[in-house]
């Protein structure tokens, strides 16, 4: 805390850096809370198990896992390619899309009541054991069946 203006020059000087470099690191040292849970392909029910951090988003968690699950857009809210279909009580648990999602979900292949679009929903404690379905098929902005590298 600056209490006065000879602390400002205690802030500029290589021990402060050395401090917040420290802070940093023991930040990053801190293990973050995992959870687990499954996607599920509807087309051939093969259910993958991951392991995510509470705070990432499910296409994040997607890649990592290689589950096929495209994200054209790179989770600019642009496409409905990352549309996912989430078990009831899990979506009634998470916060409401917003508009811009509903409106890129309207266009998603196989619309439930409980879709979502993998790069809005972040990860909670909710998810731990729960399934996340995956369609069996996408609308693609590409038409020459080109899929986005991953992230």
């Amino acid at each position: 805390m600056i209490k006065n203006l000879k602390n400002v020059k205690f802030l500029k000087s290589q021990n402060f850096k050395k401090i917040l470099s420290f802070d940093r690191c023991k930040f990053s040292e801190v293990e973050k809370e995992k959870i687990k849970f499954k996607f599920v392909y509807q087309n051939d029910k093969k259910e993958i198990e991951v392991e995510a951090n509470i705070g990432q988003h499910i296409l994040e968690i997607a890649h990592k896992y290689d589950v096929d699950l495209e994200g054209a857009c790179d989770a600019s809210l642009a496409c409905s390619t990352c549309h996912v279909i989430l078990e009831s009580q899990l979506f009634d648990k998470i916060p409401t899309a917003k508009d811009e999602e509903e409106d890129l979900l309207d266009l998603a292949y196989g619309l439930t009541e409980t879709s979502r679009l993998g790069c809005q929903v972040n990860v909670t404690k909710d998810f731990e054991n729960t399934k996340v379905y995956i369609p069996t098929a996408t609308r693609n902005l590409y038409v020459d069946g080109k899929k986005p590298a991953k992230h």
